[in-house]
């Protein structure tokens, strides 16, 4: 590659890094006098690089938001950290439809075809050697509009109308104010308040067949955190069994097996012991959990799973005396 063609492409690979980037510094970064660095610019323009110049004390150039997506120049950690996220969000659920779980695939393919071979050999070496613990997520991905369309609402304060269809199957249009968009397990959840209720509600984006954005604004309360918003609402569900406990120990010790989409946890009057609150449909599990928190525990309801712990116990005691 001719010199200043080299220049030409890291002058735009300087600009691509963001902000109103001086004369002087573009001048110096590339090692050339400021005539030479406007010559560079009018060959990018040239190119329909949508370059724009900024007068003042601190003007110099910058990238326009123009109608062309300026060339994409990566460097060896760049393309790698793209590459892998691309890979890495496939496996964990974080795309939307079908449509774009397909886009994932000839984005990472585009990408890799523009590469220099030296940076691509060595990426096909990493993707080549790259093996995961877990099976991808098969999980139902939500509508590409739908997650745009909320997104939108959600940083706008927007309220939309939404179709949604419950667990039950039950069709329904929805009126929302949605605070905030949380994956979680490799589900998309939309988190807000019912205005016509007067609650809070959590959504999954996937039951949602149409999102529209409604006039009007609203403003979201102080302190939100959506994505505990979420958690608290899957342990709040209304499922068969409440499950009331005492636990002795700290919540970290206590979250180490009861995470915050499972169980309530809240600090008890007796000094050192905390209030769990559980919600399940199955009880048969819950001996197994509480047995591997080896912390003191007291159960107030229901009772049978506290006969269910007993049983526990007396097949762990009867398993520990067994002779081979």
């Amino acid at each position: 590659m001719a010199r200043p063609t080299a220049q030409v492409l890291a002058l735009l690979e300087l600009l691509q890094s963001g902000g109103v980037l001086t004369m002087a510094g573009l001048a110096d970064r590339l090692g050339v006098d400021p005539r030479t660095v406007r010559r560079y610019v009018d060959h990018l323009i040239d190119l329909d690089v949508p370059v724009e110049s900024v007068r003042g004390r601190y003007g110099g150039y910058r990238l326009a938001a123009g109608y062309r997506l300026p060339p994409l120049m990566l460097s060896d950690d760049e393309a790698l950290a793209v590459l892998l996220g691309l890979v890495a969000g496939r496996r964990a659920g974080l795309a939307t439809s079908a449509g774009l779980d397909t886009a994932n695939g000839t984005a990472a393919a585009k990408i890799r075809r523009v590469l220099p071979s030296r940076i691509a050999d060595r990426l096909d070496a990493v993707l080549e050697s790259l093996a995961f613990t877990a099976e991808p997520d098969d999980v139902p991905a939500p509508q590409t509009g739908v997650l745009l369309t909320v997104a939108h609402a959600v940083r706008h304060h927007r309220p939309i109308s939404i179709q949604y269809m419950s667990g039950g199957g039950r069709r329904s249009v929805r009126t929302l104010h949605p605070f905030g968009l949380v994956n979680h397990s490799g589900r998309w959840y939309v988190t807000g308040a019912d205005p016509q209720l007067g609650e809070d509600r959590t959504f999954r984006l996937d039951r949602i067949a149409d999102a529209r954005t409604l006039p009007g604004s609203f403003e979201p309360p102080a302190g939100l955190e959506p994505a505990e918003r979420v958690l608290t609402s899957m342990a709040q569900a209304p499922y068969r069994h409440q499950v009331t406990l005492r636990i002795q120990g700290t919540p970290a010790q206590i979250r180490t097996r009861l995470p915050a989409s499972v169980a309530e946890v809240r600090e008890h009057e007796e000094p050192g012991w905390q209030s769990v609150e559980i919600r399940v449909e199955r009880l048969d599990w819950l001996p197994a959990v509480l047995a591997a928190l080896d912390l003191p525990f007291v159960i107030d309801r229901p009772d049978e799973l506290r006969g269910l712990v007993v049983a526990l116990a007396d097949r762990l005691a009867a398993s520990g005396r067994r002779l081979p």
